[in-house]
C-alpha cells in the first residue's frame, strides 16, 4: 500500500439527503435548482405559544423509509442519518463491492443530538415515574447514535467520529473524513451531519435569542439571505451524507466521482458564544486555510455555497470574509445560499449544503438565493436570484460552514 500523505487525493463517490425541500438526492437538486422552498407552517398543537410558528419541517417522514420496528428504537436525529446513509451507501456501490470493513469509517456529526428523546424521557419520569423512562433512552439521546447506528448498517470498523461544532458540525465531518482517508485510516468513510430539532424548547430559545425569524408572512419568503428584510433564520431538519473515497481505491473499482475533496480549513473566533466575530475574521482564516490545504488559487473558486443563515450581522461579516480571501477574484464567484429555501438545518447543513456544492460542480449550475428582492448594500457579492451556469475547464467551489462558539469550517471540491 502506498504511503499515505497530504496529495492523497480524495473523490465522492456517493451522495444521500433527506431535508424540506426532498427525501432524497435527485428530488432536493431539483427543488434547489428551481428555487422551491420547504418552509411552511406547523401544524402541531404545541406550537400555539411560541413566538415562531414555522420551519423547514422534512418534505419525507423518515417513518415512511425505515422499517417500524427499527424506526422506532432511533431518535428522529438518527431516523434522518440512516435514511441518508442508505442512500449515499446505495449510491456508492459498495455494498457489493467485497470492502475491507476495517477501512471504512464514519464521521456523522450533529450539533445538538438525541434532543427529542431526551425531551420526551424528561417529561415521562417527571409525569409517569422512573419506570416509564425508556431503556433505550441513552443509546437514542447520545450524540453519536447517529454515527454509530450507520456503522453498524455497513458495518464500519474503521474510526466512528461524532464532531460536534454547532452549526458547523456537518462541514466539520467532512473535513474529519478527509483527513481520516489522507492519513490512511481508512479507504472509505460516509461523512455528514444530521438534526431533528423542530420542537418546543429550541425554538422558544432560538426565538427568545432572537436568532429566529419572527416574520409572520407567508412562510417561504421568510428566509432572505442578504435581503435588508432579513431578521433572522429559520429551524430545518434533516441529514446528509457523502461518501469520502481514496482516488485510488474508487478507480480500482470502478466507481462514479462526483467530484474531489481538495481541501479544508478549520478555525475558531475566539470571540463570542454566539456572535459572528464582525469582521470575519476566524471565518476568513478558514477559507485562506482551505484553498493553501488544496494548492489552489482564489481565482480556480468558481462557486461559494455560503453559510448565510438570514441573520443581519451574520451575512454581513461572510460578504467581508469572501472579499478578504478572494480579493478581486470575489466578483466572479457565483454565490448562493441555499438556506434560504431548507432554512438552516443547524449541525446537518453543512453537509447538505456540501451535496448541492457536490451537484453545482458536476452540472455546472449555482442554485438560487430566493426571496432576495434587496440587496443589503453592504454586501456586494454576485448572488443571482435564479439558477446560474457555472464556467467550463477545471472548477473549484467552496461550502462555508460556522458555528455557535465560533467554529469556521470551509471545505473545498474541485472538479474530476
Amino acid at each position: 500500500m502506498s504511503t499515505p500523505n497530504q496529495r492523497t487525493r480524495v473523490v465522492v463517490t456517493g451522495l444521500g439527503t433527506t431535508n424540506p425541500v426532498g427525501g432524497d438526492v435527485a428530488t432536493t437538486w431539483e427543488a434547489l435548482v428551481k428555487g422551491q422552498s420547504g418552509v411552511r407552517h406547523i401544524e402541531q398543537a404545541w406550537v400555539e405559544n411560541l413566538p415562531v410558528k414555522i420551519a423547514g419541517v422534512a418534505a419525507v417522514e423518515p417513518t415512511e423509509v425505515l422499517e417500524r420496528v427499527k424506526a422506532r428504537r432511533l431518535d428522529r436525529t438518527s431516523q434522518f442519518a440512516m435514511v441518508a446513509a442508505m442512500e449515499a451507501w446505495r449510491d456508492s456501490g459498495l455494498e457489493d463491492a467485497g470492502l475491507d470493513k476495517d477501512r471504512l469509517g464514519v464521521a456523522m456529526a450533529s450539533g445538538i443530538g438525541g434532543l427529542i428523546t431526551t425531551l420526551e424521557n424528561y417529561d415521562a419520569l417527571k409525569e409517569k415515574g422512573p419506570r416509564r423512562v425508556s431503556p433505550l433512552a441513552v443509546p437514542m439521546l447520545m450524540p453519536n447514535a447517529p454515527a454509530a447506528n450507520i456503522s453498524l448498517y455497513v458495518g464500519a470498523r474503521a474510526a466512528v467520529n461524532t464532531p460536534v461544532s454547532a452549526c458547523a458540525s456537518g462541514n466539520e465531518a467532512i473535513s474529519l473524513a478527509l483527513d481520516q482517508i489522507r492519513l490512511g485510516r481508512a479507504d472509505v468513510v460516509l461523512a455528514g451531519g444530521t438534526e431533528a430539532a423542530i420542537t418546543a424548547l429550541p425554538m422558544a430559545a432560538f426565538g427568545n435569542m432572537m436568532a429566529l425569524s419572527k416574520n409572520t408572512g407567508d412562510p417561504t419568503t421568510v428566509s432572505r439571505p442578504w435581503d435588508v428584510a432579513r431578521d433572522g433564520f429559520v429551524l430545518g431538519e434533516g441529514a446528509g451524507v457523502l461518501v469520502l473515497e481514496s482516488e485510488e481505491h474508487a478507480v480500482a473499482r470502478g466507481a462514479k466521482i462526483y467530484a474531489t475533496v481538495l481541501g479544508a480549513g478549520i478555525t475558531a473566533d475566539a470571540h463570542d458564544i454566539a456572535q459572528p466575530d464582525p469582521a470575519g475574521r476566524g471565518g476568513a482564516r478558514a477559507i485562506v486555510r482551505a484553498l493553501q490545504e488544496s494548492g489552489i488559487e482564489a481565482s480556480d473558486v468558481a462557486h461559494i455555497n455560503a453559510h448565510a443563515t438570514s441573520t443581519p450581522q451574520g451575512d454581513i461579516a461572510e460578504g467581508l470574509m469572501i472579499h478578504a480571501t478572494l480579493g478581486s477574484h470575489a466578483d466572479e464567484v457565483v454565490v448562493t445560499s441555499t438556506k434560504s429555501m431548507t432554512g438552516h438545518l443547524l449541525g446537518g447543513a453543512g453537509a447538505l449544503e456540501a451535496i448541492a456544492t457536490v451537484l453545482a460542480i458536476r452540472d455546472r449550475v449555482s442554485p438560487p438565493t430566493i426571496n432576495l428582492d434587496n440587496l443589503d448594500p453592504q454586501v456586494e457579492l454576485d448572488i443571482p436570484t435564479a439558477a446560474r451556469d457555472l464556467r467550463s475547464g477545471d472548477i473549484a467551489a467552496l461550502n462555508n460552514s460556522f458555528g455557535f462558539g465560533g467554529a469556521n469550517v470551509a471545505v473545498a471540491f474541485g472538479s474530476v
